[in-house]
């Protein structure tokens, strides 16, 4: 028998080996841990649909971002839970309001954790939609205007990136624009570029409380059929002044973070989201996976694909495996 002079295997044939030609690692710098913070002291409140994931008060942050910390991540994505919620969601720019609170308590006694903000108004609206409703639907330039509300109040309260997950058509430029006027030209913009109506975000919608109470999201959320209209949206994003360009959800859509990967030079982040996440630990507690085994090789393929950046609910875990 003839064997080809290259042989795969003498490179694979003990950890060493497969190491030393690994083509693509994870770090836990590489991570962004999401965070719900919701009102009262003392709170740290287990999310069912989301093992591992709490809800906690703005006095448990400090806690929770040293353990962080220690753990080599160093980045953290904030949700917030506001104690009243009205039609136009008017507690997601108040200055009092439960991220603004939970940025400054962060600053103050961990400074050592780079904190970026959800800008989106699902959590704060009556209704759970993410923007204003006007004759019966979302309003786009209505909306976009107190989006640059809420990124201000963000970046005044010390926030260091700002992320907004509408999907309204130009709020990016307003944002910047907004930010830039009021001083906070140096805050950068993580943009949710490519944002898909999934069927992945339920477990989120529970932690968050943000279930539209009618209709759904699929107006202003892209349609998961489109990878060319992916390309479209993060080319408007990138004209108009975002810094990183995100995707999410990410397993669903690696072919989308390739894409965008190869388009663009700007950092790609991806949002390993609830359901993806909730997937993997329902099935490691019955035993039909290896549940860090299987987180692993996920994320992994997020980084495969081609993203720089992964927000994700297995940061800590992956931490302390890596």
């Amino acid at each position: 028998m003839v064997f080809p002079d290259y042989r795969p295997r003498r490179l694979r044939r003990t950890p060493q080996l497969r190491s030393l030609i690994r083509e693509n690692r994870l770090s836990p710098d590489q991570f962004i841990y999401p965070l719900f913070v919701m009102p009262g002291k003392g709170v740290r409140e287990a999310i069912p649909s989301m093992p591992g994931v709490f809800r906690i008060s703005v006095d448990q942050l400090a806690g929770e971002a040293k353990e962080l910390i220690s753990l080599g991540i160093n980045h953290v994505i904030l949700f917030g839970l506001p104690e009243k919620k009205d039609p136009m969601g008017s507690g997601a720019h108040a200055k009092d309001g439960i991220i603004q609170r939970a940025i400054k308590e962060l600053k103050n006694k961990a400074p050592g954790i780079m904190v970026t903000t959800d800008v989106c108004m699902c959590e704060y609206t009556s209704h759970g939609h993410c923007g204003i409703i006007l004759s019966g639907e979302v309003d786009n330039d209505t909306t976009i205007e107190v989006l640059g509300k809420i990124a201000i109040s963000h970046a005044k309260a010390g926030a260091d990136i700002v992320a907004p997950s509408d999907m309204m058509d130009g709020r990016v430029a307003e944002i910047r624009g907004a930010l830039d006027e009021n001083g906070h030209d140096k805050v950068p913009i993580m943009s949710y570029a490519v944002k898909y109506a999934s069927g992945f975000y339920g477990p989120f919608r529970d932690a968050a409380d943000c279930a539209p109470q009618e209709g759904d999201r699929q107006g202003y959320q892209m349609d998961p059929a489109n990878s060319r209209e992916a390309l479209r949206e993060a080319t408007l994003d990138v004209d108009e002044g975002a810094d990183i360009l995100m995707v999410k959800p990410a397993v669903a859509y690696l072919d989308i973070i390739k894409s965008l990967r190869e388009e663009f030079d700007l950092p790609i982040a991806a949002y390993h989201v609830s359901g993806e996440y909730a997937m993997i630990k329902a099935a490691a507690e019955r035993g039909w996976i290896d549940g860090e085994r299987v987180m692993h090789e996920t994320l992994l393929s997020i980084a495969r694909a081609g993203a720089d950046i992964i927000i994700t609910y297995g940061a800590k875990e992956m931490a302390k495996i890596l």
